[in-house]
């Protein structure tokens, strides 16, 4: 299952100008696995705290979580067209806003052991080389796929 998303998503990546290496393909890939994990993550944590009557402090606001910005899903549960950005807005969202804002938690968080503090970190060193809006766009959808969550 996993090794024919990868495949499919590095024949989109080889489409994409600024993705010229295998290197690259790893790297796009990864953050965009990172913030899939981490919605998932997010939601698996929610669903404990509630089963628990607990309080549960979201990591991400809710515009910079997966759900929201990669792959917004009508009441249907398919993505919402009408919502979902592609091309241009696309690149312009995650270079211009997702990153910057993924950034600042290494500079908002002290304690090198917290999470926030190493989503700053990571994304302190990435770069979004994805040239395309729209291969950028297919790649989220197949990355979207693959599930990571342990609750369902």
């Amino acid at each position: 299952m996993f090794e024919q998303a990868f495949k499919n998503i590095d024949d989109t990546l080889r489409k994409d100008a600024g993705c010229s290496t295998e290197l690259d393909y790893i790297e796009q890939t990864s953050w965009l696995l990172f913030l899939k994990y981490l919605d998932d993550l997010e939601k698996d944590r929610a669903r404990r705290a509630e089963l628990t009557v607990k309080d549960h402090k979201l990591i991400l606001k809710d515009e910079f979580r997966w759900h929201r910005w990669a792959m917004p899903r009508g009441k249907d549960g398919k993505l919402d067209h009408h919502k979902a950005l592609t091309g241009d807005d696309l690149k312009e969202f995650v270079d211009g806003k997702l990153f910057p804002y993924l950034r600042k938690f290494k500079k908002d968080t002290e304690d090198p052991q917290t999470i926030e503090y190493k989503i700053g970190e990571i994304f302190s060193e990435l770069k979004n080389k994805f040239q395309s809006g729209y291969n950028l766009r297919e790649v989220i959808e197949r990355v979207d796929e693959m599930r990571f969550s342990v609750a369902g």
